[in-house]
C-alpha cells in the first residue's frame, strides 16, 4: 500500500491542505459560477465534470512531466497559456456579441444552448491551463512517501485534489442555483446576466494571459 499513497499523517495533511485550497474561489470557481447564473444548475454540474476533467489531465501531465517543460521553457508555457486566454476571451466576445443581437432581434444566443458544449468549453478552459500542471507538480510532492512509487502516488494524489475540488464546487454551483430565480425575477435580468458572463470570460481570459506561472486552481 505504501506504494500507491502516503502515510496516514501525511495523506490527512493532504486532504486538508486540499479541502483549504479548493474553498478559495479561483478562475475555476468564477467560470463555473458563471455558467450557473447563465444556464441554471445543470450546466453547473456539466461544467464541474468538464474542469475536473481537465484538471485530471494536468494532474496526469504533472505525474508523467509535462509540467517540468512548462517550468523549463517559456515558449511552451506561454503558448499554451495564451490559447487557453484566447480561448476564454472568445466566449466572452461571443456571449457580448448574443446580449447585442438579441437586443436587435436577432436570435443568436450568449451561451451555448447543449450540455455538450458546455462541457468542451470548461474541458478547454481547463485543460489550456499550463499553471495548474506547474501547481500540481509543486504541490504533490510535499505529501508523497519518498520511499514509495513516485508516479503512482502522484497519480492518486491528483485524482483525490479533482474530486475534493469536485465537492466544494458543487457546493458553489448549488449556492448559485439557490439565487439564481430571485435574479431572474428582476428586471433586464437575462440581458444582464449575458453582459455578466461576457465580462466575467473576457476578465478571465486577461487574468490568463497577465499572470505568471503560479496559480492554483
Amino acid at each position: 500500500m505504501t506504494e500507491f499513497l502516503p502515510p496516514w499523517p501525511l495523506l490527512t495533511a493532504f486532504v486538508l491542505a486540499s479541502l483549504a485550497l479548493a474553498i478559495t474561489p479561483g478562475p475555476a470557481v468564477v467560470y463555473i459560477v458563471t455558467r450557473t447564473l447563465a444556464q441554471g444548475r445543470q450546466a453547473g454540474l456539466a461544467s464541474i465534470g468538464a474542469v475536473a476533467l481537465g484538471n485530471l489531465g494536468n494532474a496526469i501531465g504533472a505525474s508523467l512531466g509535462l509540467a517540468v517543460l512548462f517550468s523549463v521553457s517559456a515558449l511552451a508555457f506561454s503558448v499554451v497559456k495564451y490559447a487557453g486566454a484566447a480561448y476564454l476571451i472568445w466566449l466572452g466576445i461571443r456571449a457580448l456579441r448574443g446580449g447585442a443581437a438579441a437586443a436587435d432581434g436577432g436570435t443568436v444566443e450568449a451561451a451555448p444552448r447543449s450540455l455538450r458544449q458546455v462541457v468542451r468549453d470548461g474541458f478547454v478552459v481547463a485543460l489550456l491551463n499550463p499553471k495548474t500542471a506547474i501547481f500540481f507538480a509543486a504541490f504533490l510532492p510535499q505529501f508523497m512517501n519518498p520511499a514509495g512509487s513516485a508516479l503512482t502516488q502522484s497519480l492518486a494524489l491528483g485524482v483525490a485534489f479533482v474530486l475534493i475540488a469536485a465537492t466544494t464546487d458543487a457546493c458553489y454551483v448549488m449556492a448559485a442555483a439557490a439565487v439564481m430565480p430571485a435574479l431572474r425575477r428582476a428586471g433586464r435580468a437575462r440581458a444582464l446576466g449575458r453582459y455578466l458572463t461576457g465580462a466575467a470570460f473576457i476578465g478571465l481570459g486577461v487574468f490568463t494571459a497577465a499572470s505568471g506561472s503560479r496559480a492554483a486552481k
